[in-house]
């Protein structure tokens, strides 16, 4: 029995939800606005200001999609009225970031600055030298373009090096032992 799929969604002000017969999913809000294919077997009601999404039958692929559907929905529209974040750390000596107009600029030990530019509704900011901020309000999006710039310089275990989440805690290990 999906748990989350059965707790209604909450509609807040200023928020306008919009899905078609073929569960086609539009949300308009203060940040912006977002629009998804959700699966075809569920169906969603609005009612009033909340929406329910119920599941034809009991079968295990209905059930799985069940909770699937009302978080993407929930999803949207969490986006559209506070956006969401990804904080990442680099952590090494002469490791650093900075920002030029919409580019992401990298120093990370290679001979060259890594230079990415950011995608259409993702923005990345800089806090000092070693902090960034990606912010957005699709969660995916926001979640890979953070995964893409973690993959640059994964932290490694023996040094801590590398770019980190700020909740990542990399276990260390002891290096080399002599006689």
């Amino acid at each position: 029995m999906s748990r989350i799929g059965l707790k209604p969604i909450t509609i807040p002000a200023g928020v306008e939800v919009m899905i078609d017969e073929n569960n086609y999913a539009e949300v308009k809000g203060p940040k912006g606005s977002l629009a998804e294919q959700l699966p075809k077997d569920m169906q969603v009601e609005i009612n009033d200001n909340t929406i329910e999404v119920k599941r034809p039958s009991e079968n295990k692929k209905h059930k799985s999609l069940h909770g699937l559907t009302r978080t993407l929905v929930n999803n949207m529209i969490v986006g559209v009225t506070d956006g969401y974040a990804k904080k990442l750390e680099i952590v090494g000596v002469g490791y650093r970031a900075k920002k030029e107009g919409k580019k992401l600029i990298l120093n990370l030990g290679f001979s060259h600055p890594v230079e990415m530019d950011d995608p259409d509704g993702i923005e990345t900011t800089i806090e000092g030298n070693n902090k960034i901020i990606v912010s957005g309000i699709n969660k995916q999006r926001v979640g890979n373009y953070a995964a893409v710039i973690r993959d640059w310089r994964k932290p490694e275990p023996y040094k801590g090096k590398g770019i980190k989440y700020d909740y990542e805690i990399v276990r260390r290990k002891a290096g080399k032992t002599g006689k």
